[in-house]
């Protein structure tokens, strides 16, 4: 038997060396291994039991460093060493599990387990040491050689790209939940068992656990994918090494994406079952064992009782889980020994609490209550649950509000008092004599030590608001049919815990509407497939045009982003993205219009229309132009100050400029190019504009002298070809220019061009280009075909036609056309001249975009082409949801409810400069405003009547802690937003909340019916409209 084994081993190796092993070969070598190795195989079909010796096959080690090898090359060896090392040390840990666990059980006499409990616990992981055997095989041969050949990527994809490592991981995740259920099972009813891993663990140096040994092939693929990344981020453009690295970063983002969402699956599963035990309706048990309902979110979160003075009377952890349709809250009871917790995660047993449908839960924070229905009795959340009739619990709508809605009442007191002695103070000024403790500046000091109070109580008020999930659930009607609600309170472990909380109920309300409870199709498997949660859900649909204009036809739209300090995280959990979208329109005349909506709210609103001398046929957001360190540490400022602008290209040649800084759109420059001819694409990069012209030019613009505005006078022109130049795609250092059916790449230094083919046909032009990663999707003006080119290679990578994806184009149309394009969180969106928009998973990361699943079709449609699709994002930053002290940032400048305009814009100004001021170290003087009702704007500590104990943690309730809170209050007309400044130097930051939408522009709006294309909902087909898409948080 050892020398069959010395035999594959060889045969094994000369297959792996041969980067892809063919499945001819695999099923072959499999049934040869199963006529040898008889029945023990026939549970591991496919698996090569291979004898690897470390003295014919030692671990890689890197040779010396050589002399005279850049910072880049010493960097890549560097990593080089972590990866080798990180595998070195996973072999290590499925070795210590086979043999020092599974070999033990399986040896043991007596026996500890039986082998038909043994097999599953382990079930997969002699494959997975295997191909990770073989995998240091060839890395060991590849870091040998690695000074004149200095690559690495190739060796994933071929390593990792292969279905029968795919598959060995799929089955391993898979089961790893119930491995674990075994393993706990055991712990209770073997003690022999929960004493073998107890010595274990005690003998081990590091006291891994054997769960924490078996979590490790589940976190091997997101190490992996950080090592490359570390890899990419050092592998300059030209590098032999660097298509490879981002082929292998897609290979490997793609297979972790599968495994987690399989992971993720198999625990909603086990939760939902679990559940469902302990559920004594046996139809609401019968409900959720359904392919119909489906587990969105589950956590375990404190429920907190209030008393009648808003202290803490209690508190306990509930299970809640949010379904589709569904909320639940559980009671937790951990049964069994308290000390297998510490080995194995014990899953808890449930008793449901209280149950409601999803539509009859509401959100409510703190200082909401006013807006409730007063034909609503309410329960208190100490009191009986639904059904039980204690009117004790009830209490009539205007009453002292008990809990943290105190604070509420609170605030409004401190506030009265506060405009009191503003009069009291504007009196004592019209003294004629002069008495002790009476004067101006006494009664000054009381207006300032109320602001510091209303302050305070302010920041109690977010601190409530932060990490409180406040839910009014419906419960059983009181005897004389009223409806009764009561109200439950949350803690979450985080305020993006929250935060997430109130998305995902938001979704998943949206998710229960007509047009959301079949709204995508899976296109390759007939409708099999039920469309995931994180499915694009259609959230509302609006009219570009208030009245009808049938004359009128969509051409270009952006995204305005516009930072708002008046929007906290609660309201952008359930809005749209923050900022302005502009939509540009033209017409049979030779006028053009565009038209701005807000974006503050779950459903856009028009806030501004005008008209130009031209049909607009594109538009390009251009960013503030940020000073360099130099600049700024010179208070070298721009003397102008325009900000953030949005050019307008007319199909008479002109480009006009507009601010973007609020909606009053004024035009700041206007210009044309020569001959007049029409802009059809702008595109900005970096201190240059980019015009594409019908004649076949490209015009670059610089910035004027004070480098804010474009200069006309510094055009440029740029030959591209006969063809007009439809669209423009800025990279790093270059921008693309689309010409007739070939691309050029021109450099934004010396703008010299380099021409390559994209599409065979001379007579097909290239209409559309998006760019993720390293890869650029293009889609053309003929043919339903859409192809990936690589940014550095200019290589053709792939290539998909989508007419060949979808059943609902017409039979009398040979294929579907491609008119818009778009990249956003992980999908490829297709709009079609039919009205269809696809969408097409890819990569996130830096990879390639290349497509990796299955697609979707929505069946939410324009009646004509799709003619724009525009993503549009904000994030949220982390330092809003700090849970220290709140500060003085510009995001503290609201709070009261009472407040005009100019006192609001004066608060924000205020904080804002206040901001800058502090963190230059300079004076913190400012003029006060006796007229605010909000003090968060002011600068220095907090003045209380209760001393220095006031600003301490550990008050009366979690609700009194001074926390740091984010604003939930707009300002009184909520569309009129203040810019804020960004800073780009900041960079990006890894904890962040983004939300993101895409909206889709075209005529109409109807319903798609499987396997018909017909209309089965809508309005006027002339009409255009905006289909707006929500995504979920991402956290």
């Amino acid at each position: 038997m050892t020398s069959n084994s010395q035999t594959f081993s060889d045969v094994a190796r000369k297959n792996f060396f041969l980067n892809i092993c063919p499945n001819a070969v695999l099923d072959s070598v499999s049934n040869i291994i199963l006529t040898l190795c008889g029945q023990d195989a026939e549970d591991d079909a496919g698996y090569l039991d291979v004898t690897v010796s470390e003295t014919k096959h030692p671990p890689p080690q890197l040779g010396p460093m050589p002399d005279g090898l850049s910072s880049y090359q010493i960097l890549r060896r560097h990593i080089l060493c972590s990866i080798v090392q990180s595998e070195r040390s996973y072999l290590e840990s499925l070795k210590r599990i086979l043999q020092e666990y599974q070999r033990p059980l399986m040896e043991a006499e007596p026996r500890i387990l039986s082998p038909r409990k043994i097999r599953p616990i382990f079930f997969r992981l002699r494959e997975i040491r295997q191909c990770h055997s073989m995998f240091q095989i060839a890395l060991a041969s590849r870091v040998a050689e690695w000074d004149t050949c200095e690559k690495i990527g190739d060796l994933f994809v071929a390593s990792f790209s292969k279905s029968m490592v795919v598959d060995v991981y799929s089955d391993y995740v898979n089961n790893f939940t119930n491995a674990m259920a075994i393993i706990k099972k055991a712990c209770m009813s073997k003690p022999a068992f929960l004493d073998f891993l107890k010595k274990k663990q005690v003998s081990s140096t590091d006291r891994i656990t054997l769960y924490g040994l078996m979590v490790k092939p589940i976190q091997r693929f997101p190490q992996f994918i950080l090592l490359l990344q570390d890899m990419l981020k050092n592998t300059p453009k030209g590098h032999v090494d660097r298509l490879p690295l981002q082929l292998a970063l897609t290979e490997l983002e793609t297979l972790a994406e599968k495994l987690n969402e399989q992971k993720r699956l198999a625990d909603q599963i086990t939760e939902t079952q679990q559940l469902a035990r302990s559920i004594s309706d046996r139809s609401l048990s019968k409900q959720l064992s359904s392919e119909q309902s489906s587990l969105v979110l589950c956590e375990t979160l404190v429920e907190t009782v209030y008393g009648e003075r808003g202290q803490i009377v209690k508190s306990k952890e509930r299970k809640v889980f949010l379904f589709n349709d569904l909320l639940i809250c559980a009671n937790i009871n951990v049964k069994g020994p308290p000390d297998i917790s510490s080995l194995v995660p014990v899953g808890p047993r449930y008793t449901m609490k209280w149950s409601a449908p999803l539509l009859q839960v509401q959100v409510v924070e703190v200082g909401q209550e006013a807006s409730q229905s007063q034909e609503t009795l309410f329960q208190h959340s100490g009191a009986r649950r639904p059904g039980g009739g204690s009117a004790s619990g009830k209490h009539q709508p205007g009453k002292g509000i008990l809990g943290p809605p105190k604070l509420y009442q609170e605030l409004q007191e401190l506030q009265h008092d506060l405009s009191v002695v503003e009069k009291v103070t504007l009196l004592v000024g019209t003294l004629q004599g002069t008495y002790q403790n009476l004067n101006t500046t006494v009664a000054q000091d009381w207006c300032l030590a109320l602001q510091r109070l209303i302050r305070i109580k302010e920041d109690q008020i977010q601190s409530a608001n932060k990490c409180r999930l406040r839910l009014q659930v419906p419960g059983r009607p009181d005897k004389s049919g009223r409806p009764v609600s009561f109200m439950v309170v949350f803690n979450t472990p985080s305020p993006l815990s929250k935060i997430s909380w109130v998305n995902r109920l938001h979704l998943a309300k949206i998710a229960q509407r007509e047009e959301n409870t079949s709204g995508w199709l899976c296109m390759e498997d007939d409708g099999r497939s039920k469309a995931p949660f994180w499915c694009p859900l259609l959230a509302c649909r609006v009219p570009v045009f208030p009245t009808k204009a049938p004359n009128w036809r969509l051409e270009a739209a952006l995204h305005n982003p516009v930072q708002c300090a008046l929007l906290g995280f609660s309201a952008a959990s359930t809005s749209l993205p923050q900022g302005y979208l502009w939509v540009a329109c033209g017409g049979d005349s030779n006028q053009g219009q565009v038209e701005i909506f807000s974006l503050n709210r779950p459903t856009p609103r028009p806030v501004k229309s005008f008209q130009v001398g031209s049909p607009v046929l594109c538009l390009e957001y251009v960013p503030e132009l940020m000073p360099t360190e130099e600049e700024e540490a010179g208070d070298l400022r721009s003397p102008t100050g325009v900000g953030n602008t949005i050019c307008a290209g007319l199909d008479d040649g002109s480009i006009l400029v507009y601010g973007s800084v609020d909606t009053a759109a004024q035009c700041l420059l206007t210009f044309r190019s020569p001959e007049g001819c029409p802009v059809l694409c702008l595109k900005h990069s970096g201190n240059l504009l980019f015009a594409g012209l019908r004649d076949g030019t490209v015009l670059v613009y610089g910035r004027g002298h004070g480098g804010e505005l474009w200069d006309p006078g510094s055009c440029r022109r740029v030959t591209i070809g006969p063809d007009p130049v439809r669209t423009l795609l800025a990279l790093d250092d270059s921008v693309w220019a689309s010409c007739g059916n070939s691309v050029s790449v021109i450099d934004c230094c010396s703008l010299a061009t380099q021409r390559f083919e994209v599409h065979p046909d001379p007579m097909v032009s290239v209409a559309h280009m998006v760019r993720a990663g390293g890869g650029v999707w293009m889609a053309f003006s003929e043919g339903s075909s859409i192809r990936l080119f690589h940014t550095e290679t200019l290589e053709h990578l792939q290539e998909m036609n989508i007419s060949t994806r979808s059943g609902f184009h017409h039979p009398s149309q040979k294929s579907m056309r491609v008119t818009s394009l778009l990249i956003c969180q992980g999908l490829l969106w297709v709009g079609t001249a039919q009205g269809i928009i696809i969408t097409l998973p890819v990569p996130k990361l830096e990879g390639i975009p290349k497509i990796t699943g299955k697609g979707m079709i929505s069946l939410n449609a324009h009646c004509g082409p799709v003619n724009c699709l525009v993503a549009t994002s904000s994030m949220l930053s982390p330092d809003l949801l700090k849970r220290e002290s709140m500060g003085d940032g510009p995001d503290s400048a609201c709070g009261g409810e009472d407040r005009s305009d100019s006192s609001s814009q004066e608060s924000l100004q205020q904080s804002g400069g206040l901001s800058h001021i502090e963190t230059k170290g300079k004076g913190r003087g400012v003029l006060l405003q006796y007229r605010l009702k909000s003090t968060t704007g002011l600068p220095g500590r907090p003045l209380t009547g209760r001393g220095d104990e006031a600003s301490d943690s550990s008050l009366e309730s979690l609700e009194h802690s001074v926390e740091d809170g984010s604003i939930y209050e707009l300002s009184d007309d909520p569309d009129m937003w203040v810019r804020g400044r960004p800073c780009e130097r900041d960079g990006p930051r890894r904890d962040r909340v983004t939300s993101a939408a895409v909206i889709s522009g075209g005529r109409g709006f109807h319903r798609l019916r499987e396997g018909a294309g017909v209309t089965v909902t809508g309005g006027d087909s002339s009409d255009c409209t905006l289909m707006v898409w929500q995504l979920p948080l991402t956290v």
